[in-house]
């Protein structure tokens, strides 16, 4: 478990502070901060102690984003995510939970509406997996029938099979499929917020990575505000869509990108927590949905064959992608496809490669280029919904970019 507290914990963790960036605002207010997470002026001040644990914290978790809170023990990072579950007060401050005043609720029904994840799961051993995930949804009164429903519609999500798993003990389980149990048993009642006290820490570095992989997959599909509170730089590098590195006494040395704090860190302290060799991690951590994607023309299976040719010919490539009635792309098709047809397009054309996902890595996804046939390659997000398409010559202007920008920020440091 990360930081230690001068008062006794109950299940863990913390959340973060900093500045809130004019990006984060610009986008929570858009989204009305539907189901973001607001510390105002938080401070949390033990008695006895001559220095706060959190001290006078500002920040603005957007809705829908992973921010990950990263910093040495006795940074605040446990003490920030225990008041915002309300497992402590603060002493001065407002915290705001998907648009409600966390600290005008009951404390009971605020925590059974944000989910809670935890190092080594932390389910109950006498329990069935099926009644721990069912837990929270049985105190808020749901029937029988729609929670069995609910145990195993999680269950597939998070890649167990009800019939195999519902009946067991965490006992009977493995590690890594106790954190998936324990990732189920926080979205059971479908929680628009979610706390995750470093999840992963207690498993072995390959079922880490796969856990981390599913829950970017999971985070894909739902969508939650999560906050997750980690020790290791990759693990927030890879999962966070922000990242706030703390200081001892809860200072916010830097909150932003994992991109913008590998190029740009703001001081001796973050240069220093992030280690060389971010040429490589960018490659590592930097996302698809980080570079400029390709747009080629689009097409559906009942359009017309010569609007089709028309919109190829108009377009800077020399065929289009056919998408079905989800957007999700379907065949790639040439003008050569279409000699002499009239009429709708049909299943004219040959199947795309397997599609790159937004949330993979730069570097995930030139292992898929170079393996595949394909030249290009279509890019879809969330419920697989086509949003451009990435090449090898893509992602080499990419990497290029963010190594001039690397150099230009080193020429900038010489000079003063």
């Amino acid at each position: 478990m990360s930081d230690a507290d001068p008062a006794p914990a109950s299940g863990a963790t913390s959340a973060a502070s900093a500045a809130v960036t004019g990006d984060a605002a610009g986008a929570d207010a858009a989204r009305g901060n539907r189901g973001g997470i607001q510390l105002i002026n938080v401070t949390k001040r033990y008695p006895g102690q001559s220095v706060p644990a959190v001290d006078d914290v500002t920040m603005t978790v957007p809705s829908g984003e992973i921010v990950v809170l990263l910093g040495p023990s006795g940074s605040g990072k446990t003490t920030m995510m225990r008041l915002i579950n309300r497992l402590i007060e603060p002493t001065s401050g407002k915290i705001i939970v998907a648009g409600q005043d966390a600290l005008g609720l009951n404390p009971v029904e605020l925590r059974r509406h944000i989910g809670y994840v935890i190092q080594n799961a932390g389910l109950f051993p006498h329990m069935t997996v099926a009644t721990n995930i069912g837990l929270v949804p049985q105190m808020l009164k749901w029937d029988k029938d729609r929670i069995a429903a609910r145990v195993d519609e999680l269950l597939e999500l998070v890649d167990l099979d009800p019939a195999t798993f519902r009946g067991r003990y965490p006992r009977e389980l493995s590690g890594g499929q106790q954190q998936r149990v324990g990732v189920a048993r926080a979205l059971a009642a479908d929680p628009p917020a979610m706390l995750m006290d470093e999840p992963f820490g207690a498993v072995d570095p390959i079922t880490r990575e796969h856990l981390q992989d599913s829950l970017l997959r999971l985070q894909e599909e739902l969508g939650k505000t999560i906050v997750f509170v980690t020790h290791d730089i990759d693990e927030a590098l890879k999962l966070g869509d922000r990242i706030a590195i703390l200081d001892k006494g809860s200072r916010i040395a830097q909150y932003a990108t994992p991109q913008e704090i590998l190029l740009h860190p703001a001081d001796d302290y973050v240069e220093q927590f992030i280690g060389g060799g971010q040429a490589m991690r960018l490659l590592k951590f930097s996302r698809v949905a980080d570079v400029p994607l390709q747009q080629v023309p689009e097409a559906r299976p009942e359009d017309d064959a010569a609007a089709v040719r028309d919109r190829i010919a108009a377009g800077s490539t020399a065929f289009a992608i056919v998408l079905d009635e989800r957007r999700r792309p379907v065949r790639w098709i040439h003008p050569e496809d279409l000699d002499g047809v009239t009429g709708p397009i049909g299943t004219r054309g040959m199947p795309t490669a397997t599609p790159i996902r937004a949330r993979n890595t730069l570097q995930q996804a030139l292992e898929s280029l170079i393996q595949i046939d394909h030249e290009t390659v279509p890019v879809v997000g969330p419920r697989g919904v086509y949003r451009g398409t990435v090449t090898l010559a893509t992602l080499q202007n990419a990497i290029r970019d963010m190594k001039e920008r690397t150099r230009a920020r080193r020429r900038g440091a010489d000079a003063t």
